[in-house]
């Protein structure tokens, strides 16, 4: 990977939104949600404690994960786009 996150710092490539409604309905691109899960794909050492300690960060790469609606930082690197969000952004890891 090109880019390797720093500190507790977690890249994420996030799920496709919703095309369509529970319903079946067809939705319009203005009116599909931001996605809120993703797939690790590469993780920081951890945040420094004060103690000068390594705190580790709690997943790892290939792990499906729920984050906060308008958590973290979109970039784009060689054409694709990914996320960086700090590992406290994290709300659930989904089925291991």
């Amino acid at each position: 990977m090109a880019i390797q996150p720093l500190h507790d710092r977690i890249i994420l490539e996030a799920s496709a939104k919703e095309e369509r409604s529970a319903g079946g309905i067809i939705l319009p691109d203005t009116a599909q949600e931001k996605p809120q899960r993703g797939t690790v794909l590469a993780v920081g050492p951890g945040k420094r404690l004060d103690s000068g300690q390594l705190a580790p960060v709690d997943v790892k790469a290939g792990d499906l994960v729920l984050y906060g609606k308008y958590a973290g930082t979109e970039v784009k690197v060689d054409g694709k786009e990914y996320i960086i969000l700090r590992a406290e952004d994290i709300l659930a890891v989904l089925g291991n």
